[in-house]
């Protein structure tokens, strides 16, 4: 498994339309190939974090397009371009 971490900074102003806006992509991030997991935080000072689970390192890479294309939809909410580092996962528990 490849686990994708993206930081980002929302401008304040622009929260709840983001908001609004993730929701309505569920279908078209879910959908990536390999995609098990997806997970979006965010502080009140619109500091995010987006952890994103794939099958492999090579399905991330594979959908590096359709990320861009996702973060683009976001452009005139972000304050600065995201930023991703990507993982090997060794551990993957939960209760």
């Amino acid at each position: 498994m490849f686990m994708r971490v993206t930081h980002y900074k929302m401008k304040p102003n622009s929260i709840v339309a983001a908001k609004a806006m993730v929701a309505q992509m569920q279908e078209q991030i879910m959908g990536m190939p390999g995609m098990l997991r997806f997970t979006n935080s965010i502080n009140d000072d619109g500091s995010g974090c987006v952890v994103a689970l794939v099958e492999s390192k090579a399905l991330s890479d594979a959908n590096a397009g359709r990320v861009a294309e996702a973060w683009a939809a976001f452009s005139d909410h972000l304050d600065g371009a995201p930023e991703p580092r990507g993982f090997e996962v060794f551990a993957d528990w939960s209760n």
